[in-house]
Formats: C-alpha cells, sequence, structure tokens
C-alpha cells in the first residue's frame, strides 16, 4: 500500500493533526477504536451526554462538530484511495489494479 501510494504521489496518513492525546484519551476512557484526529470532539460530547442522560435532542452542537469531523476524514480516505486506484490504472503502479492487504515484507 505504501509503495502505490508513493507511486502515485499520494501522502498516506490524515492532513487533521492528533489534538487529543494518548493519556487524554485513556482518561476520559474513549474506546480504542474511537481514538482518531476527532477524539478532541468525541470527549466533550461524551461528557454531554452523561450529564443529559442521552437524550436526543441535547447536545446536538458538540454531535454536529464530531460526526462533521469524522465526516470529513472519511472523504479525505477516500480521496487518497481513488488518487491511488487512477494511478494503478493509468499503469503508473506495478501489479496492475489491485492493492495488496498483505505487506510486501510479510507475504
Amino acid at each position: 500500500m505504501e509503495a502505490a501510494a508513493a507511486a502515485a504521489g499520494v501522502e498516506l496518513g490524515s492532513s487533521k493533526p492528533q489534538i487529543a492525546t494518548q493519556a487524554e484519551m485513556a482518561e476520559e476512557r474513549v474506546p480504542i477504536a474511537y481514538r482518531d484526529q476527532c477524539a478532541h470532539l468525541l470527549i466533550p460530547l461524551n461528557k454531554c451526554r452523561v450529564s443529559e442522560f442521552y437524550l436526543p435532542w441535547k447536545c446536538e452542537p458538540e454531535r454536529h462538530a464530531y460526526e462533521k469531523c469524522e465526516y470529513e476524514l472519511v472523504m479525505e480516505r477516500m480521496l487518497k484511495m481513488k488518487k491511488i486506484r487512477e494511478a494503478q490504472a493509468a499503469g503508473k503502479v506495478k501489479g496492475g489494479a489491485t492493492i495488496g492487504l498483505i505487506p510486501a515484507k510479510l507475504a
């Protein structure tokens, strides 16, 4: 994957910085699956949810900000993958139009 991305001119990783530290996320008991670049928005959202007894009409600004952040991350990943696939289709990348799921070191 790294070779395909490098050949396509796509930089791996997110353009958003990681704001919340691992210590903060562990202290707030954020599940590991949710410890991404939007975790700094999830922490106040979860606090609000607990204080408002998870009422769906409460905490809307916090929820909207968190969901927007997650949406932007997904769209960024989709755009990068599209660029990699286009480069593979154009023949810039060895290996045809497939992306190996197992790194070359392990295969």
